[in-house]
């Protein structure tokens, strides 16, 4: 499989190019573009969430733990007083950074349901749920939140089914098939428990009809039309 290193910098490359991308053809501004950069090469990673020792697992959680506190101090803000707001969002932090990810280690197998495509689309609508209802970010831009985690996610796979291939000797190494699978089968329970979660997400997403005028826009540039103006 790909090592970190080369997960994290052809994720932030292609977030690059999807950042940019977008910015040209209107969909975002320039300020805008930066999270959606942020976002794919956090993606790039966040797949090897189920491996104990890896350094991605140690700096996803991280990561997950910085948004975690600011959201919480968004909703909780005018209820509680500022110091036991911050006692809370330490609390938080402490809980995603370190229990999260004991639980995760505890209960996750590498190579498993977080391979999969399966795990790609239900991280993205987490994504866009969150970036919509949480961070109150328009449709457009929540949508575009959520495909570019989408974005890098599948790049991980993608790169973990490469290196799966020996060029040298011709032939396919053992761990070929099992990042780039549409589900796990070996572990049907946790693929239903993700079922469940992207489902459970359906209501909390922005308008689709957004979606779909995002990706005819998008059509548009890239055969060299005008793209329309979206609402972002």
């Amino acid at each position: 499989m790909a090592n970190f290193r080369t997960h994290i910098s052809v994720a932030a490359a292609g977030g690059a190019l999807i950042a940019h991308a977008g910015w040209q053809a209107g969909l975002w501004d320039f300020m805008q573009s930066l999270p959606v950069l942020a976002l794919t090469t956090f993606g790039g990673i966040l797949p090897d969430i189920d491996s104990d020792t890896s350094t991605s697992i140690r700096l996803i959680f991280n990561l997950l733990a910085i948004p975690a506190v600011v959201a919480a101090a968004v909703m909780l803000q005018d209820q509680l007083m500022a110091g036991v707001l911050v006692l809370v969002c330490g609390a938080i932090y402490l809980a995603v950074r370190y229990l999260a990810s004991a639980v995760f280690a505890r209960f996750t197998v590498h190579r498993g349901v977080w391979h999969s495509l399966l795990a790609a689309l239900t991280c993205a609508l987490v994504a866009s749920a969150v970036s919509f209802r949480v961070f109150e970010r328009p449709d457009a831009l929540a949508w575009a939140h959520g495909l570019a985690l989408l974005a890098g996610f599948v790049i991980h796979l993608l790169l973990d089914e490469l290196y799966s291939v020996d060029l040298s000797g011709a032939r396919l190494k053992r761990s070929f098939g099992t990042a780039l699978k549409p589900v796990e089968l070996d572990y049907p329970l946790a693929s239903l428990a993700m079922c469940g979660v992207a489902l459970l997400m359906l209501p909390w997403l922005p308008e689709f009809d957004v979606l779909y005028r995002m990706a005819e826009g998008t059509a548009s540039a890239l055969f060299g039309l005008v793209p329309r103006s979206l609402p972002i």
